[in-house]
């Protein structure tokens, strides 16, 4: 029975693979006999046609005969080219989803690659706090050891001489030290028991505890160092071409001691080897307190780069220079300068954004940044709940060329500084010997204040920015807000009061703060109005008046021509 219906469905099965065989080979056979009647036969009965009807044509019917039949081929030609492109197409999609394809199966092998990486780096900082890793691949076991935090120093980074070999051991920075040890937990010369943790997380901000443990730096100034704003700038010019020879004009200075009572950011922009940097250098030690200069890099992307971040894995926060001068500064009495070198050499929006918003909040003991989530006791002395304040007497100075290597500055930065381009030297004088001064911080705050009250903006100015603020509105459709006119406000006295006159001070605020706008605008489209500002400036202040800013908005006529 089983073997009868094994022979019935053989001869079935066979029958229908005939069959099927006869199917497709009919297939092909009927395609191929479509293309010959389609490509051949066809042809030949058409052109067999045409020599039945040709005789009879006549010189219409030939003119007829080329247009309509030309058109028929023209369609047939235009059909076959589309299906090509449309096949071509096709190919070509599919090839771009194989390519894909294979760069997510690329993508798959990086990852697991950084998968693997990322473990190696976790064993080998393992074994710097000395830990192991063991286990499978999946299978992370970490077994903590206590170590001394300076054994944490990065490569080339010298060593602590406060914790490695005591206080005043005699350890020189660079130099190998023994261990320290200690069995209380503290760090100890001698002690030879096991390496401890000492729990702190900011090694250079204990540092500067450790620097500062008998109290604040406080400044003693005598007679000589008490002197006004005009004397101040005629001692620095005269400090800096015959101690440094660097020579500046007392405009300049006048510009950057007025900027420093407008703004905690100031930036001299322009040509290199003009003294942007060296200027703040020089100014830091004509006041004696050396500036900290930040060279800013282009990978900086984020707040991390200037302040540091806490490394969740070894529970130790990566600080840097500018972080630590930062806090060296809520020590001081005096006037402190950090100078990011070539800020935009990355976008300074980004890196420094947090410092952007947060003074421009109006309590200044909101001037605050977050450095980590909880505070612990061993954490230095002026944090408060894992925040730090940001002291009133230090200022930020961005030293900033325009090339192609640089980012173009926003709006954003330039409305909250005071920028001061540097686009040529002062001419070289002979400036007899002149010795640095002290001045504490409050003393030039009162020089500030004294002169907002000596030299406040008159009524005539105000109208007139008011009138040049309603023209701007009308014609560019640009505004200045309260920020900007309150800035000029806090300028302008001090500007005079450093021995130059008012319409001096607002030719310099509204040519930087105000016109600097103009750039980003269609100025082919707005000569006109251009013009009618000149005029309209010359109207209120006098022909002669506001030079910077009508050379500057003849600049822009020049750009726009």
């Amino acid at each position: 029975m089983i073997l009868e219906g094994f022979r019935e469905f053989t001869e079935y099965f066979m029958a229908f693979v005939e069959n099927l065989w006869k199917q497709f080979k009919s297939f092909w056979v009927d395609l191929f006999e479509l293309n010959k009647a389609l490509f051949v036969t066809n042809t030949v009965d058409n052109f067999k046609l045409i020599g039945d009807h040709a005789n009879s044509f006549n010189a219409v019917s030939w003119i007829l005969f080329v247009l309509i039949d030309g058109l028929v081929l023209l369609f047939f030609a235009l059909f076959i080219i589309k299906v090509i492109q449309i096949l071509a197409r096709w190919f070509k999609f599919r090839k771009k989803e194989v390519n894909k394809e294979d760069l997510l199966f690329e993508i798959a092998k990086l990852k697991k690659e950084i998968i693997k990486v990322t473990k190696e780096k976790d064993r080998i900082l393992s074994l710097q706090v000395g830990g192991t890793f063991s286990g499978a691949d999946d299978t992370l076991d970490y077994t903590p050891s206590l170590v001394n935090e300076n054994d944490l120093l990065s490569p080339g980074e010298s060593r602590d001489p406060l914790l490695y070999g005591g206080a005043g051991g005699g350890v020189a920075y660079g130099q190998a030290a023994a261990p320290v040890y200690a069995s209380s937990g503290e760090v100890t010369q001698g002690a030879t028991d096991k390496p401890v943790d000492t729990g702190k997380r900011f090694a250079k901000l204990e540092l500067v505890d450790e620097m500062y443990k008998d109290g604040n730096y406080v400044v003693t100034m005598n007679t000589q160092d008490m002197i006004g704003l005009p004397e101040i700038v005629n001692r620095f010019v005269n400090f800096a071409a015959s101690q440094h020879k660097l020579y500046y004009s007392k405009k300049v200075i006048s510009k950057f001691i007025a900027g420093l009572a407008t703004s905690k950011i100031i930036i001299l922009e322009g040509i290199s080897g003009t003294g942007k940097t060296s200027l703040p250098y020089c100014f830091s030690r004509f006041v004696r307190n050396q500036a900290t200069i930040v060279s800013v890099q282009p990978s900086w992307r984020d707040r991390t780069e200037i302040l540091g971040y806490l490394n969740e894995f070894t529970k130790k926060f990566n600080e840097t220079d500018f972080l630590k001068a930062l806090y060296e500064v809520s020590y001081r009495e005096d006037v402190n300068l950090i100078v990011l070198d070539e800020l935009n050499l990355a976008r300074i929006e980004y890196y420094f954004a947090e410092f952007l918003s947060v003074m421009e909040m109006p309590d200044k003991s909101e001037w605050k940044i977050d450095l980590v989530p909880t505070q612990l006791p061993s954490d230095p002395k002026h944090l408060a709940g894992g925040k730090l304040l940001i002291p009133q007497n230090c200022w930020y100075i961005g030293t900033a060329n325009r090339d192609d290597s640089t980012f173009t500055i926003t709006d954003k930065v330039y409305d909250r500084a005071v920028t001061l381009y540097l686009n040529e030297r002062a001419q070289f004088f002979d400036a007899p010997f002149t010795d640095s001064i002290n001045i504490s911080y409050n003393y030039l705050e009162n020089l500030f204040a004294d002169a907002a009250e000596k030299y406040p903006l008159s009524l005539k100015s105000l109208k007139n920015i008011d009138q040049i603020d309603i023209f701007i509105q009308d014609n560019f459709k640009v505004a200045f807000g309260n920020r900007i006119l309150k800035q000029i406000k806090l300028f302008v006295p001090v500007y005079v009061a450093c021995g130059n006159s008012e319409t001096d001070a607002l030719d310099f605020m509204i040519s930087s703060k105000i016109f600097k706008k103009f750039e980003a605008l269609n100025l082919p489209f707005l000569r006109k109005e251009l013009e009618g500002l000149i005029e309209l400036i010359q109207k209120l202040f006098g022909k002669d008046a506001f030079p910077e800013s009508v050379a500057y908005l003849k600049d822009l006529l020049k750009m726009s021509s």
